[in-house]
């Protein structure tokens, strides 16, 4: 017997799959599909609540790159435009102009834009030195991505901006760059 055959001989014999274990599969994925239609069909039915961001986030203190401390609760009760970006980012780099704009023509009617740098005070203050912006702006380094998850950023990447209605309602949330279309989208919430 050569060596191949011992091998070949050593193997056991694959069997086919009894009936009993494929009815049981196909009655666990038809179980499964209808659950999944039922939670469908359920979520059609009850009516939306808007979705409130966590009250810790009205607890949170950042400091300003002049060094000052700013608490997110003096921001609250008002729609708040809050953009995660960083001086290493082209496309937050490339939307800071349009969010300064917006800022200039709608805090007059309430609004309330908050650019949250998640990046070193540093970098900050030589990037606002040569292009300064309308708005406040928060430092929260590394911190910031964590604080961006908490409303919504699940994969931690920038820029990302949410917008909050007065009522603390989680109104609208864009990953990437943001375009005058969507801050025209945005302007009329209260």
């Amino acid at each position: 017997m050569s060596l191949q055959d011992s091998i070949l001989a050593k193997q056991p014999p694959s069997a086919p799959r009894p009936p009993r274990r494929r009815g049981a599969l196909l009655g666990l994925a038809s179980a499964a599909a209808l659950g999944g239609l039922g939670l469908a069909w359920w979520q059609r039915q009850a009516p939306e609540q808007p979705e409130l961001v966590t009250p810790a986030l009205w607890s949170v203190v950042l400091a300003t790159p002049q060094g000052q401390s700013l608490q997110l609760a003096d921001l609250r009760g008002r729609p708040l435009l809050i953009n995660f970006w960083a001086t290493w980012c082209p496309p937050c780099i490339e939307e800071l102009p349009l969010l300064s704009r917006f800022y200039q023509e709608n805090s007059a009617k309430s609004w309330q834009l908050l650019g949250i740098a998640v990046d070193q005070q540093e970098s900050v203050n030589r990037f606002l030195a040569q292009s300064p912006v309308s708005f406040p702006v928060a430092l929260a380094g590394f911190a910031g991505i964590e604080l961006s998850k908490t409303l919504g950023n699940l994969s931690g990447a920038l820029p990302f901006t949410v917008v909050l209605a007065g009522s603390g309602a989680v109104a609208h949330r864009k990953m990437g760059r943001i375009t005058a279309a969507d801050l025209s989208a945005w302007s009329v919430l209260r």
